[in-house]
């Protein structure tokens, strides 16, 4: 008999591209029917069936709190009952932009808007209006968004100029990025030796999430810095994922690294679309109304979206709460680590802060080539014995996972326990 699941997404097929509105959702990389879901709340979710899942997708990484915190959902309520939106200035803007400001030193001004797609575009317009220079610097599987000049592929060589990645991407925009190996401080430094006057800017994730969990080495972002500094280049770090996600002060604050423009997204909106870019004043001024780059979005701002990121960023400023959150990531990645290996599975893990990876591998990746050396097979396996057991993990070998502050110790436990029966069964 065909589960719920299953008809809603046979109905989407009809009139959603794949059935889905973002890719990765489709299930294609692992198989299967994708799960919908009815609702959330805390760590956990219910899918159409009413079956639930403890979850450390946590809608790629926003619900940092848990799904329905009542703080969070009363401040969406009772901005709601204001108004939806109002294409003007709010009270609300100016509060979150402050805050921003003081949580992060890197921020002198801020600009709002509703996706990380956005913001990234709207960065690297500006360090090109600013520097008066057009080429970019970015890193194999890192993903900034979907603008055109960010879906680029690496070359055969490591300086290769990039190749698109997407039909409908002009190779000439794709030309004007540079896709180099992450982690990779000597191929850098050739990079900018033999193009650095052409690079606007650099941009990386500090703490690679999309290409699964790879930590940064402190050379590479040392080297980031300094080359930047020195060819006069903007440094763009995309924390839209790592942003108050591996601690209040972002990547930035956990690997002590100033860059010059910083891209924020997910928890600052609380579950709800806000994002946004910011950096050093110099930089930003640059921007209409002040300077000639033009970047406007009618819903950036959104009081509600506003009212869900106050809420949160509130909520993870609590003593310990990012000392509750590494002991409850690092007790799964360690507990999930010795139920693989104690039935002779070729497996490893590890986090930042509320992040973490899990490999088929006997080693930790430090780059995109050796991501994709892990065993994907196995992980697709993985995956579907663990929705059995009802955990929710991301739905692909390639992409971070999370927890939320509203997981337990007895969740985290449940879920090495499910991992260890699925690997007694291996």
């Amino acid at each position: 008999m065909t589960n719920h699941n299953q008809q809603l997404f046979d109905a989407s097929l009809k009139v959603i591209p794949g059935g889905v509105n973002s890719p990765v959702r489709a299930f294609r990389s692992v198989g299967g029917t994708p799960l919908f879901f009815q609702r959330g709340q805390g760590a956990y979710v219910w899918d159409a069936e009413g079956k639930r899942y403890t979850d450390y997708v946590g809608s790629w990484g926003p619900m940092i709190v848990g799904h329905c915190h009542p703080e969070v959902v009363k401040a969406v309520q009772d901005a709601a009952a204001k108004g939806l939106g109002f294409g003007a200035p709010t009270e609300g803007e100016l509060e979150i932009a402050e805050l921003l400001c003081k949580l992060l030193p890197s921020l002198e001004m801020v600009r709002l808007v509703s996706s990380g797609t956005e913001a990234t575009m709207s960065a690297i317009r500006l360090a090109r209006g600013f520097t008066g220079r057009s080429r970019i610097v970015k890193f194999e599987g890192c993903y900034h968004g979907h603008s055109d000049g960010l879906l680029v592929k690496a070359g055969s060589g490591a300086l290769t100029f990039g190749q698109p990645s997407s039909s409908g991407v002009p190779a000439e925009i794709a030309a004007l990025t540079t896709v180099l190996d992450y982690n990779d401080a000597e191929g850098l430094e050739r990079a900018f030796a033999e193009f650095g006057h052409e690079i606007a800017a650099v941009i990386v994730e500090p703490v690679a999430g999309n290409m699964n969990l790879v930590a940064p080495h402190p050379a590479f972002l040392q080297a980031l810095r300094k080359l930047c500094t020195q060819h006069g280049s903007v440094l763009i770090l995309d924390e839209v994922m790592t942003g108050f996600r591996v601690g209040l002060q972002g990547a930035q604050g956990h690997y002590h690294i100033q860059p010059d423009l910083v891209t924020l997204g997910k928890v600052m909106g609380g579950g709800l679309p806000a994002a946004a870019f910011g950096g050093r004043r110099d930089i930003m001024q640059c921007l209409a109304p002040l300077g000639s780059v033009y970047q406007a979005g009618t819903l950036s701002g959104n009081p509600l979206a506003v009212a869900a990121g106050l809420a949160t960023l509130k909520l993870v400023q609590a003593p310990g709460f990012y000392e509750h959150l590494i002991e409850l990531a690092t007790e799964l990645t360690i507990g999930l680590t010795i139920a693989a290996r104690k039935h002779g599975v070729p497996f490893c893990a590890q986090s930042v802060g509320g992040m973490f990876g899990l490999y088929f591998s006997n080693n930790l990746p430090t780059s995109y080539q050796e991501v994709m050396s892990c065993d994907k097979l196995s992980f697709n396996r993985f995956f579907h014995a663990m929705l059995e057991h009802g955990v929710y993990l991301a739905p692909s070998a390639y992409e971070a996972g999370f927890v939320s502050a509203a997981h337990t110790v007895a969740d985290i436990e449940a879920t090495i326990a499910a991992a260890d029966k699925v690997f007694t069964n291996w």
